[in-house]
């Protein structure tokens, strides 16, 4: 079964992939898409739901297969296996409270105070407002660089960048969807919410 999603926003091309898997026993389904993002998240949504997955890249788009059925009996070895995920941090503003000023310079502390004691959560998600800082924030996105060179996934709301039209700004992580707040809420020990 073959599934154009291309130009669809996320969560959009899971949807429809989950809706086609859903009426089949066992088989294929391959979801074209345009963008990295959405492979990513096919990828996730196949193997959380132990779905056997390949990504193909075209011309200018992907062919991600699913393929449901057929098991196959592959161990993962003791050193394969993904590590527990203690924390996701989800920014949701360029300040910290109500008062932009003071604000600015509390958010511009809290990164600097997490990368000196090195209390790092494992993946940091920044929406709305948030992407300012990875973007456009000349004070802060030097900070959340060296955060993540110490190991910090770093994900920005996609339709958020979009929406401040900062999609070709981004300097610091990865382009994200709210596929990662889902999965959060599921994946990690703890979700912390900031702004």
């Amino acid at each position: 079964m073959l599934i154009d999603a291309r130009g669809q926003a996320c969560p959009k091309p899971v949807l429809m992939a989950e809706e086609a898997l859903s009426k089949l026993e066992e088989g294929i389904v391959d979801v074209l898409v345009d963008n990295e993002a959405s492979v990513g998240n096919l990828s996730r949504f196949a193997t959380k739901n132990a779905f056997y997955s390949e990504t193909i890249k075209e011309d200018n788009y992907w062919r991600v297969k699913i393929v449901k059925g057929y098991p196959c009996e592959v161990p993962i070895k003791e050193e394969e296996k993904e590590p527990e995920k203690d924390i996701l941090l989800i920014i949701g503003s360029d300040v910290m409270g109500k008062e932009e000023e003071l604000g600015r310079i509390l958010m511009k502390a809290f990164f600097e105070t997490m990368k000196v004691y090195k209390e790092l959560p494992h993946t940091i998600f920044f929406l709305n407002a948030g992407v300012k800082l990875t973007t456009v924030n000349e004070e802060i996105y030097p900070i959340i660089k060296e955060i993540a060179d110490m190991g910090v996934e770093i994900y920005s709301c996609g339709t958020c960048l979009k929406h401040y039209n900062l999609e070709s700004e981004l300097k610091v992580g990865h382009r994200g969807t709210t596929n990662h707040i889902i999965e959060g809420l599921k994946d990690f020990k703890k979700t912390v919410w900031i702004g």
